[in-house]
Order: structure tokens, then sequence, then C-alpha cells
């Protein structure tokens, strides 16, 4: 690491079982996971199966990673220098067709994260986890939410039912705004219909493989839809999402846009410009094969305010501590590491640095 005290944009916690989560859930919804025996499955998502290898790194898995605090302390925080992570909780609620019990399930391990990790490690932030099939518990908990400004960014997943550009999403975009707050997109699906366009796969391999372009999917759709001419101080950040799959999208949607300009009218800059300004992807996994890759997929997205440092931790996205992938410019390396995060998440700077420190007081 060439800078002490990176900002760490992607980093997970284990998910809570249901047992974990019974002590922060009321007494009526206790009663209806006990009762009727949902206490006893294990609500992984499958976009991240426990026992897949691209789940966990072995050396990760062997010390038996993620399982407490100080696990994640010795193996994520010190081990990178780390000033800040924020800790994103994937949980199978999110794909429940009960939007009550998802709504009630999600609230439970956002109070979770923040009694069992925040509340112990004052270098964690919290991704405020919601159901997004209900609009209005869904807008309800980040209200709830807003108040504590360790929850920086509301979190969604880049496959569900619907493109995230559609406006019965507006609610949210506005809560999330309203309270300074990012929009995270993580890889990973409802599994409410296939996750490639051509039907079902038969392998992880190939659902893995397929979440880059749903990325690009979710792209074109903010930028069609509006959103960020609804919301300009909104910004989204792309976990997992890849990153050579950006600059191809860019151009295309340019050279679209330039000829179906009167379908969409309220678009009134370059999609291009719109994405530079408004998305973030983390660098976890770089996927560039070489170093000249890595330089050249930055060059032609434009511009390195792009890209948010993380490790992804405990995910296998690189081996050994080379958590940086070969090819930066050292110009950019500052940017990604810290200042590109200070920029992006307004409660960075506003809520954990008391309010008008600078970037260089942050190190």
């Amino acid at each position: 690491m060439p800078y002490a005290g990176a900002i760490d944009c992607d980093l997970h916690v284990p998910a809570p079982t249901i047992s974990q989560l019974l002590p922060y859930l009321d007494d009526y919804w206790r009663d209806q996971l006990v009762n009727r025996a949902i206490d006893r499955m294990p609500f992984a998502m499958m976009s991240y199966p426990p026992n897949a290898p691209i789940s966990m790194r072995a050396d990760w898995r062997a010390s038996q990673a993620a399982t407490a605090l100080d696990t994640l302390r010795t193996q994520a925080l010190d081990a990178f220098g780390v000033r800040y992570a924020v800790a994103n909780v994937i949980h199978g609620a999110v794909a429940l067709h009960n939007d009550d019990m998802a709504a009630a399930l999600c609230r439970a391990v956002n109070e979770w994260l923040r009694a069992e990790w925040l509340d112990h490690e004052p270098r964690l932030r919290g991704s405020i986890l919601i159901h997004p099939q209900d609009i209005p518990q869904a807008v309800a908990e980040i209200e709830r939410l807003a108040t504590d400004g360790r929850f920086v960014q509301v979190l969604m997943l880049a496959m569900g039912e619907r493109p995230l550009g559609r406006r019965e999403y507006f609610p949210i975009y506005a809560a999330a705004e309203r309270h300074g707050l990012v929009v995270a997109v993580h890889a990973g699906s409802t599994y409410r219909y296939a996750p490639t366009i051509v039907g079902w796969p038969c392998y992880q391999f190939e659902d893995y493989v397929a979440q880059a372009q749903a990325f690009e999917n979710q792209t074109v759709s903010l930028i069609a839809e509006g959103v960020f001419q609804r919301f300009p101080e909104l910004k989204f950040v792309f976990l997992e999402s890849g990153v050579s799959w950006l600059p191809v999208t860019m151009w295309r949607t340019d050279k679209t846009w330039r000829g179906a300009r009167p379908e969409t009218p309220w678009i009134d800059h370059w999609p291009s410009e719109i994405i530079r300004a408004h998305i973030r992807l983390t660098t976890q996994p770089f996927d560039a094969p070489d170093a000249a890759a890595v330089a050249q997929t930055i060059e032609r997205i434009g511009s390195d305010d792009l890209l948010l440092f993380a490790t992804d931790y405990p995910h296998w996205q690189f081996d050994g501590d080379d958590v940086l992938p070969d090819g930066l410019p050292s110009s950019t390396l500052r940017k990604l590491l810290m200042d590109n995060a200070l920029a992006t998440y307004p409660r960075l700077t506003e809520n954990a640095l008391g309010g008008t420190a600078t970037i260089e007081e942050t190190i």
C-alpha cells in the first residue's frame, strides 16, 4: 500500500444467521420465524454460496475468516492499513416474496450490523440494507437510520425485478439524496428471473460472469430514465461490478444517444459525461489481464475519478497482499485510495471527520 489510511469501499462482514437476528426482531416476527422453523434456514445468497471458492480466499477460510471482529481487524483492517471500511451485508432476506418479512429481516440485519460491528470498531461504516420491492418500507428504513452518521449508503443488488432507473424507485433515491447517502449496487441477484438474458445457467461460474452485463444494463437504465437529472447530487457506487465493461458501454451509449435523442429529451449531456459525474466503481475485481490493459482501461474511461479502492474482503479476487492491480498510474493512486471516496461519500467527511477536516487531515 503506497499510502496509509486508505478507504475500503467494499468489505464484507459475515451474513448473520436467522438465530443471530432473533434478538433484533420484535416479538411478532421472532414468534413467526421460530414457530415456522424459518430460523433453521441458511438464508445464504446463491450469488455467493458459502462453500464456493470465490466466496472466500483459501488462506482466510483456513483461519475461519470473518467469523469474529478480531479476525476482520487482523486480516482486513490492520493488514491493509485502512482508515475506514464500508461494511456490506449480503443477506437472503432481500430475495423473499413476503415483503413484510423481508423488511423486518432487513431492519434486523441493520440493527445487528450497528450493535455487533459498528459499535465495537470505529473504522467501520455501514450500508443500509433495504428490500426494494416494497418502496414505502424501504424509504422508512432509510429514514430510520439516517440519523446515524455511520451509515453512509443504501445497499441494493444488481439483479432484481426491474431496472434501477425505473421511476418507482425515485422515492428511495430522493431519501438517499436528502440525507447525503450514496446508493450502492452490489453484484448479486434476487433470482426472480434468470441471471442471464438467454435463460437459466447450469453453473455458478456462468452466473458470476453474467454480473457485468447486469451492471451495463443498470447503467443505461439510470441514464435513460433521467435519474441524475432528477437527483443531481446523487451518486451510485457499483460494488464488484468489474471495470473493463465500462469504456465500451460509454462509447455505445453515446453513439446510440446521438440518433435517439428525441425519445429522451431530458438527457441534456453526453451519457459518458453523466456517468463520469455520478457513477463510481470499486477496484475489486479489476478485470484486466495485465498492467498495460489496466492503464488502457482507465485512459478509455476518460477519468480516474470513477475508481474507488476496495479489498472485497473476504471474497477471492486477488492473491496474497496484492490488493492493487498492476498498471495504475502513480498520479491515480492517492485519488483511488482516499480522495475519490471522500468526494463520493459526503458522510465520511461530514460525520466521521467532524465537519471541516481536509483530505490531508484524514491520513
